[in-house]
């Protein structure tokens, strides 16, 4: 009897650890080479939800976590993560008996290796220091809102903080997010600006309301569906819950918005009666098709033949998305247009799959807030302003550099009837108004500082002493 059950507990311990090697579900990480010599951590949790498989990445070195790509994958031995919503793709062999998947990781034009082992122990990678970020206690109050938007039947949730000794006199900003999913910290790369700037502000003696995007962190409604004019309407909302308390100074509301939430500031201040200032961080100037156009050109990291062809190529497509026909009809016409590109089949790698290329290039620029994105124009409403206004930009900010978008603001501003505004091009700043040393996206999450001493007391001095 003896030797029978310790057989049966060999048997179901050899099926338990077959039953382990040959489930995908688990922790699986592998180092990818972003630079020669140079590697960064990524950490894919997948689990399984019903039938479905699901995928959440970390990235350490970056200070991301959870996120999730658009969906997951698994084909005989062939998994894909398609995470075009984060800008890449991985697909890869699994080789079960080793406990790896050997594959591609795909980001645009560009395939780089990258192996994945299943690990027990998930490597802990040195956080990254950030010592601005904020350390309890703080010296001011703190208090979680939820604001209703019943049109549309959600709730913003948000973050007030207020000086001690608050009243009518004091002024409230709100604070107005960068374009794609964003909490209400504004968190990236392992930096926190809104919250750090919301701290610095309150210290000073002004009260700040900061919250998450609808369908991020608290917020309820779908982000995926929205444009930058739901997101002016948000912030509408949160005027009106501003306005509807008598404890705060609501005739002293102003609006501190960073690159999206710069072109968003001056329309919410044209519509509403009840913005008093408003201050624009790195906000583009010009038309949101020149502003693809131009990124297009600018971050292309791959060769071309025939500058000029590549340029009218990139136009053409952008004018094809930016058309008002119904999206049905564009994303034909787009996928057409791709299709028979002499240009697009030079460039393509024989690696990638040219259909499943397209199809993620249509989607990308046909989705409602790039289309709609296209045809804003922010010069248009800033010219309209009648408030105080502030437009902050760094020198070395290659995501909205200042050589394209400084002087059509100032123009606009010029044109406009503010009685008070002002230009300024702050020296040694990226895009995060970080003081840095190149400006590239890849730099950020190396800078401990997450926003410059010289930025926040600009911004401080400006809302209290300015307007």
């Amino acid at each position: 009897m003896k030797t029978i059950m310790i057989t049966l507990l060999l048997i179901v311990s050899i099926f338990l650890n077959e039953l382990y090697a040959q489930s995908i579900e688990g922790t699986w990480q592998g180092d990818l080479e972003v630079q020669p010599g140079k590697t960064m951590l990524f950490i894919f949790e997948i689990s399984k939800d019903q039938d479905e498989l699901i995928t959440q990445l970390a990235i350490p070195s970056q200070g991301l976590k959870e996120l999730q790509p658009a969906s997951t994958k698994l084909i005989e031995k062939n998994l894909i993560i398609d995470a075009s919503n984060l800008g890449f793709k991985f697909s890869g062999n699994w080789d079960k008996e080793a406990g790896k998947i050997h594959g591609t990781f795909q980001e645009g034009l560009n395939s780089v290796p990258l192996s994945l082992s299943k690990e027990e122990n998930v490597k802990q990678a040195e956080t990254p220091k950030r010592p601005q970020e904020p350390v309890k206690p703080y010296p001011y109050l703190v208090e979680d809102v939820k604001i209703p938007n019943p049109e549309e039947n959600l709730l913003l949730a948000g973050t007030l903080t207020l000086p001690r000794e608050f009243g009518q006199n004091t002024p409230v900003v709100i604070l107005i997010s960068g374009s794609g999913p964003q909490d209400r910290d504004e968190s990236y790369m392992g930096h926190k600006p809104f919250w750090v700037l919301a701290d610095y502000l309150t210290r000073k003696g002004i009260a700040v309301l900061r919250y998450d995007d609808r369908g991020i962190g608290e917020s309820t409604g779908n982000f995926e569906k929205v444009t930058t004019a739901d997101f002016s309407n948000d912030v509408l909302k949160i005027i009106k819950y501003l306005k509807s308390r008598s404890d705060i100074g609501n005739n002293k509301i102003g609006l501190i918005g960073h690159s999206e939430g710069a072109i968003i500031a001056p329309k919410v201040a044209n519509i509403s009666e009840d913005v008093s200032f408003i201050i624009m961080l790195a906000g583009t100037g010009v038309k949101g098709k020149q502003v693809s156009l131009q990124q297009a050109l600018d971050y292309r990291n791959f060769p071309v033949k025939d500058e000029e062809q590549y340029q009218t190529y990139v136009k053409k497509a952008i004018d094809i998305a930016a058309s008002d026909k119904d999206a049905a009809a564009v994303k034909n016409e787009l996928r057409s247009f791709y299709q028979h590109s002499e240009m697009l089949a030079s460039i393509l790698p024989a690696t990638i799959d040219k259909a499943e290329f397209i199809e993620n290039l249509v989607e990308s620029r046909t989705n409602p807030w790039i289309r709609y994105f296209y045809n804003y124009d922010p010069s248009v409403e800033i010219s309209k302003l009648d408030v105080p206004a502030l437009a902050l930009y760094g020198s070395h900010d290659t995501q909205v550099p200042p050589k394209y978008h400084l002087e059509p603001v100032e123009k606009a501003l010029q044109k406009s009837h503010a009685e008070k505004y002002e230009v300024v091009l702050m020296p040694g700043l990226n895009h995060l108004f970080q003081e840095s040393k190149t400006g590239q996206i890849t730099e950020y999450p190396q800078i401990e500082q997450t926003m410059s001493p010289k930025i926040l007391e600009k911004i401080g001095n400006w809302v209290l002493h300015e307007i």
